[in-house]
């Protein structure tokens, strides 16, 4: 379709106005054949309040071309017809837009509550907390067993409910959203002084990733660009984030398995990431780290020097604590050809990040979306391919040891830049009636903020995806046919987030 709106780079933005508004079968139309013929994907669908009217709109990725299409179609009444059955990676954005507006979805074969939330504009109480349906399978042999929402460890409410034949899972039915934070609500009106500190908190483990996503399309839609150490800084903070996490999660699969050994080990690792990200920014887990304009904190010579030191100790740790991981039989029979994905569900669903690198499937944001530093280098996407246990666990080694190289060639760079000042600069000035996309690849994968800016340049509508929104449906489809007491060790593979998907 020729009436989509095109944008070549990110972050970008572009004026309302020049996002035309499509008929429903035009918009529909066009998201279809670019997902069907131009391979195309959606990045994110979500809907806005237009005066008296709804706005739909529609963001499309081409990971080859790093392209963008911008669909928009305008509600004639609260309804509009239903596309999962055809485009299935929108099953969670419609019953989202359902559920926010109170729009009714013509076709659709079962809204199931997202978040159980109040109503986005009418704030008009929808459903009680877990007040659904479930699904049924109907036999005399099928039991269920229902795990949460309240939870024997730290992790946030979470209902999984599974319908077994014997001990093998016939369906995993995941119900989340119990402590619906508004995070997107409380940026109507926006950027405010404490915005940025919000984005930091999406996802607590992925600080870095959301504030940069959020800074960048600030800076983007103010015509403000931070300089060449200030994005090298970043992109710094970004991998140690990576490193950081996947050491952690080799760990929790170690322990989940009952190997003491390198679950302990990467326990303490992990701290010591951690604490890398600290000597830059004081906080461990970097906030304070990415400020408008450029950084929070510089990095000097002697700083660069001892954080590439404290690597090159660490490193020979990590690699040992991971290789005698996947070098022991008995944690191998425990991982290998479990929780195996379908390359086709990862396509027809858009899953993102470990979930598709681990089936072969080159999708990340610093190659297919370049941004700041990762504009002006080439890298290769690690990738494994059995897309089971094994490989989501294979592929953190992976990205751990390409990261270590990729922060490594970074504070190269820094240690020949002169010391620079920074400090928060001026604050955004936005332009009104447009629409700005900003994407980051966080260590779970993509992460996607798009902003709406009214006519007083202010946010009308800030959408968050990130990539615990899609791959939640993952966790689902590795569970057919898997043994239920297989469902700890095949979830910590994954890893995702409840309140990145909480917003």
């Amino acid at each position: 379709m020729s009436n989509a709106k095109i944008l070549t780079s990110n972050p970008c933005w572009t004026t309302l106005e020049d996002v035309l508004a499509l008929s429903e079968s035009d918009f529909w139309q066009g998201i279809v054949e670019n997902i069907t013929y131009n391979d195309f994907r959606v990045l994110s669908l979500f809907c806005t309040p237009n005066e008296t009217k709804f706005d739909i709109f529609c963001i499309l990725g081409n990971d080859n071309t790093s392209l963008f299409k911008i669909f928009r179609h305008t509600l004639s009444s609260k309804k509009f017809q239903s596309h999962t059955e055809t485009i299935p990676q929108i099953h969670l954005f419609e019953r989202e837009i359902a559920e926010q507006f109170g729009i009714t979805l013509d076709g659709a074969q079962w809204i199931k509550p997202v978040r159980f939330e109040q109503d986005f504009s009418l704030h008009v109480k929808k459903s009680s907390c877990g007040d659904m349906e479930y699904f049924q399978i109907d036999g005399d042999d099928i039991h269920e067993v229902g795990v949460g929402p309240v939870h024997a460890g730290i992790i946030e409410p979470g209902h999984f409910r599974f319908q077994c034949y014997g001990e093998n899972v016939a369906n995993l039915e995941i119900s989340l959203g119990y402590q619906h934070r508004g995070i997107e609500r409380a940026m109507i009106g926006a950027p405010y002084k404490q915005s940025l500190a919000q984005m930091e908190a999406v996802a607590g483990d992925t600080t870095i990733g959301h504030s940069l996503a959020h800074i960048q399309l600030l800076e983007n839609m103010s015509n403000i660009k931070a300089s060449q150490k200030a994005e090298t800084i970043r992109a710094l903070l970004l991998e140690l984030e990576r490193i950081a996490n996947h050491v952690g999660d080799i760990g929790a699969l170690a322990g989940d398995v009952g190997f003491i050994t390198t679950a302990s080990y990467c326990g303490k690792l992990r701290g010591d990431y951690l604490n890398l990200s600290a000597k830059i920014t004081g906080s461990r887990f970097g906030r304070g780290g990415i400020s408008f304009g450029g950084v929070g904190y510089d990095v000097d010579f002697t700083l660069a020097s001892e954080i590439t030191h404290e690597m090159e100790k660490l490193k020979p740790k990590t690699l040992g604590a991971i290789n005698l991981f996947f070098r022991t039989p008995s944690v191998l029979e425990r991982i290998e050809n479990r929780g195996k994905l379908a390359y086709e569900d990862i396509i027809n669903y858009g899953l993102t990040g470990m979930v598709a690198k681990s089936c072969s499937i080159q999708r990340d944001a610093r190659k297919n979306y370049p941004f700041g530093y990762y504009n002006n280098i080439s890298f290769d996407i690690a990738t494994e391919s059995s897309s089971d246990i094994f490989a989501r666990a294979m592929l953190r080694k992976d990205e751990i040891i390409a990261s270590f190289e990729l922060a490594n060639t970074m504070l190269i760079k820094i240690r020949e830049m002169p010391n620079e000042k920074y400090h928060t600069a001026q604050k955004p000035k936005l332009p009104p009636n447009s629409l700005g996309v900003s994407i980051i690849e966080g260590w779970r994968g993509e992460i996607v903020h798009v902003a709406i800016t009214d006519k007083n340049s202010k946010f009308s509508r800030y959408k968050i995806v990130d990539p615990s929104f899609k791959n939640w449906t993952a966790l689902s489809l590795a569970m057919k046919n898997e043994q239920i007491s297989d469902f700890p060790i095949c979830n910590k593979s994954f890893n995702l987030s409840y309140c990145g998907f909480d917003l």
